[in-house]
């Protein structure tokens, strides 16, 4: 019993107290940065939102996003279907796995990528007939498009911008078309209510359509 009157003293003394009470505030501080840390992490996931192909982030161009929940086209990594909220920009069009903005304001091809590209996205790259008729679904028939397929040194050598590979048989172009080497954009156009594609100068101001792939939550 004397061997503990000692430890029972120190155990009441200020000094002691005065240690307990530090020990208690200092966890009780990681504990709260640890909740901020926590909310700021929720926040940024929400804001920043995870898609199949990277990050995506909330700019001055897409403030708002439109977003159905249900089953998505997507496939998990147990292949499984994943049912989530699958998103674009307000004011974007959905279709299958992509979004899609039609410009109202003429400009040439470089200027009409550059403007796609500060939207996270690039000129529409046509992959399906269903595809291309979607498009044209939303698409004003006096008016021409600029699409994201060009042949940069006017060889016939046609790219599309996110480097799918060019099939000529499959490419939905207007009959005779391409049909000169110094036009080396291609542009969405109809002809006698017919859409398809057509070679044109890139320094030709036209409207464009912008695409981008879904955005998932």
């Amino acid at each position: 019993m004397g061997q503990e009157e000692p430890q029972n003293k120190l155990e009441g003394s200020p000094h002691f107290q005065l240690i307990f009470w530090a020990i208690a505030i200092v966890f009780i501080s990681l504990l709260g940065a640890c909740f901020i840390a926590s909310c700021l992490v929720t926040h940024y996931y929400f804001l920043h939102c995870k898609r199949s192909t990277g990050g995506f982030q909330l700019t001055e161009h897409h403030k708002e996003l439109t977003c159905i929940r249900g089953k998505s086209e997507r496939k998990g990594t147990d292949s499984r279907e994943q049912k989530d909220w699958s998103c674009c920009p307000k004011d974007w069009k959905s279709f299958s796995l992509n979004c899609y903005f039609i410009s109202t304001k003429d400009e040439n091809w470089n200027e009409s990528e550059k403007n796609c590209s500060g939207m996270q996205a690039h000129l529409l790259v046509i992959n399906t007939k269903a595809e291309q008729e979607f498009i044209t679904g939303n698409l004003e028939q006096n008016r021409a498009y600029f699409v994201g397929l060009s042949d940069p040194e006017g060889t016939r050598h046609w790219q599309w911008v996110d480097q799918t590979p060019y099939n000529r048989s499959a490419t939905l172009w207007h009959q005779g078309e391409p049909s000169h080497p110094d036009e080396r954009c291609a542009s969405l156009n109809a002809r006698q209510q017919r859409w398809g594609l057509n070679d044109i100068p890139c320094d030709l101001p036209l409207r464009s359509i912008c695409e981008m792939m879904k955005i998932y939550l």
